[in-house]
């Protein structure tokens, strides 16, 4: 195999956003092309750069959502409090990015951060809270895998047939590994192995701190492996475009059992002993985990290709039907459905009692996970392929770009006067405290006040110390506008504090008022609470 010159590139910028089974719906074997690669030496092999001891292994919170189908391989956030049935209702923008254009590559999110793909051979790393860009990392080809975060580093898969082991802080690369051919098969990471299925008909085991193989296996067929691999009690299950689904011992890559649907097999989901994946054969399969034995099936009314979540002995799925699917675990009995208004590719992400997918209809759903009953819905331009993840308060959805949807920061603004006995003369300080009342972070704060009228600029500062935000007044003795910025970002329940100091200049007997206003770059749910009046009477 030709020898491929890394591309290392990285993007930082300043501060201020897939499907896991790629469509196709008829396989056609193009003889040259899988001789070919039949021919070629598909062991492949990894290169390391100088940067292997610059990872640092942050663990992410067990809210995070670290790969396509979290450490539970359900796609289900049980650690999810903030959302819910009551208030999904209520989610609003709180930012969008455009990576490069369209992407049907599902973000990871870990430590703060998201990590997606795009078509414009980039990987990109957001701000969870802001969508600011991190990095970039440019690849050789289209980036169409879906990033899995462990030990410090982010995995990935690109088109230019590599798999890339990033540095999840600095987007630096530690390691490549090259395949035989495209990488578009979201990868899973579990106990320090790298799984992924590539499209040379290969699911290969990496060594996930050098990206050493440490096995591969070849399809039945030669068709190529776009499912994500599910690892489960040590084993990996993992579907082919062959019709075949496989279960491979975790540690040699031996095969254990394989299970022949009637069309190409989407990414599997694990759950008590069970095994549930679709088909282009229109049907939702459940095997026995141990022996492939079937339990059960569900033929919907076209093919599947989105892949299914689980939570709560409820198994949830799309088809090209336009529906999404609620079955029982247990029978395969359908619960509900709900119609959107195209196919739906996307994978369910499941959270607190509400179903989250996307629809080639240009939309993003929150259903009733007991009912199907439609809690929320918002257009993203374009497509879903991609599926959606749900952590800390904030839904991230890939389509044309990505955007973040959350409840929005409530701040909330009071004004206290030092006294409320001055006269002619003294010196009085105003306290305006902007509280973020939740439940997401407030980004980027800014108070509006001024000089109140009968007096003059005295000094200002921020919560009582420099340096915690900047503020333009006027000069010393002058009067005029103030406005106040934070510059970072308030967690909730916490306080952030502007003290004005003024002269009174009027006489007995004038009232004094001060005003203020607060806002964020963060949706706010109740503007009633950012503004403050304050008045007093010179005595």
């Amino acid at each position: 195999m030709e020898d491929v010159t890394m591309n290392s590139s990285i993007q930082v910028a300043d501060r201020k956003q897939t499907a896991s089974f790629r469509i196709v719906l008829s396989i056609v074997t193009i003889a040259p092309l899988w001789l070919m690669l039949a021919t070629t030496d598909r062991s492949g092999y990894a290169q390391t750069s100088d940067d292997v001891s610059s990872s640092t292994a942050t663990t992410p919170s067990p809210a995070d959502w670290t790969q396509f189908h979290r450490d539970n391989m359900q796609r289900w956030n049980p650690y999810e409090t903030e959302l819910g049935v009551t208030n999904v209702g209520n989610l609003s923008l709180k930012w969008s990015s455009p990576i490069g254009g369209f992407s049907n590559s599902s973000p990871a999110v870990a430590n703060g951060v998201v990590y997606v793909g795009s078509i414009d051979k980039n990987v990109y790393a957001l701000n969870a809270d802001t969508g600011a860009r991190l990095w970039s990392f440019t690849t050789g080809d289209e980036v169409e895998s879906s990033p899995a975060v462990a030990n410090g580093m982010v995995y990935v898969g690109s088109d230019d047939n590599k798999v890339y082991a990033l540095n999840a802080s600095t987007g630096t690369m530690v390691w490549s590994f090259i395949a035989g051919n495209s990488v578009q098969s979201p990868l899973t990471v579990v106990n320090g192995v790298v799984y992924v299925g590539g499209s040379d008909f290969n699911i290969y085991a990496l060594n996930a701190s050098d990206g050493a193989k440490l096995w591969s296996f070849a399809a039945q067929f030669p068709f190529a492996m776009f499912s994500s691999p599910a690892v489960v009690n040590g084993a990996v299950y993992v579907g082919s475009n062959d019709s075949n689904l496989y279960a491979l011992d975790a540690s040699t890559g031996a095969k254990l059992w394989s299970f022949t649907a009637g069309n190409a097999v989407s990414t599997p989901a694990v759950a008590n002993g069970v095994v549930y994946f679709g088909s282009q054969d229109h049907n939702v399969y459940a095997l026995n985990a141990s022996t492939g034995a079937k339990l059960w099936s569900f033929v919907t009314g076209a093919t599947i290709l989105s892949s299914p979540a689980i939570a709560n002995g409820v198994i949830y799925i799309g088809s090209y039907d336009h529906n999404v699917y609620a079955l029982n675990a247990s029978t395969g009995v359908k619960l509900w459905s709900f119609t959107t208004g195209n196919t739906v590719t996307s994978a369910p992400a499941v959270a607190n009692g509400v179903v989250y997918v996307g629809s080639d209809d240009h939309n993003m759903y929150a259903l009733n996970a007991s009912t199907g009953a439609k809690l929320w819905s918002r257009a993203v331009g374009n497509v879903i392929y991609a599926s959606p993840v749900v952590t800390n308060g904030t839904v991230y959805a890939v389509s044309n770009g990505i955007t973040a949807f959350s409840l929005g920061a409530d701040l909330f603004l009071r004004i206290f006067p030092s006294t409320t006995t001055v006269h002619q003369g003294d010196l009085l300080t105003y306290a305006f405290p902007v509280w973020n009342l939740g439940p997401d972070n407030s980004n980027l704060e800014v108070l509006n006040t001024q000089v109140p009228a009968g007096t003059t600029f005295d000094y200002i500062r921020i919560s009582g110390t420099p340096g915690l935000g900047t503020c333009t007044h006027p000069p010393f003795q002058g009067t005029g506008q103030i406005v106040c910025h934070e510059g970072d970002s308030m967690a909730p329940n916490t306080t952030w504090t502007v003290r004005l100091t003024v002269k009174v200049t009027a006489p007995a007997g004038t009232v004094i008022t001060a005003n203020a206003a607060t806002m964020s770059d963060t949706p706010d749910p109740n503007l009633a609470n950012n503004t403050a009046t304050v008045s007093l009477t010179v005595q």
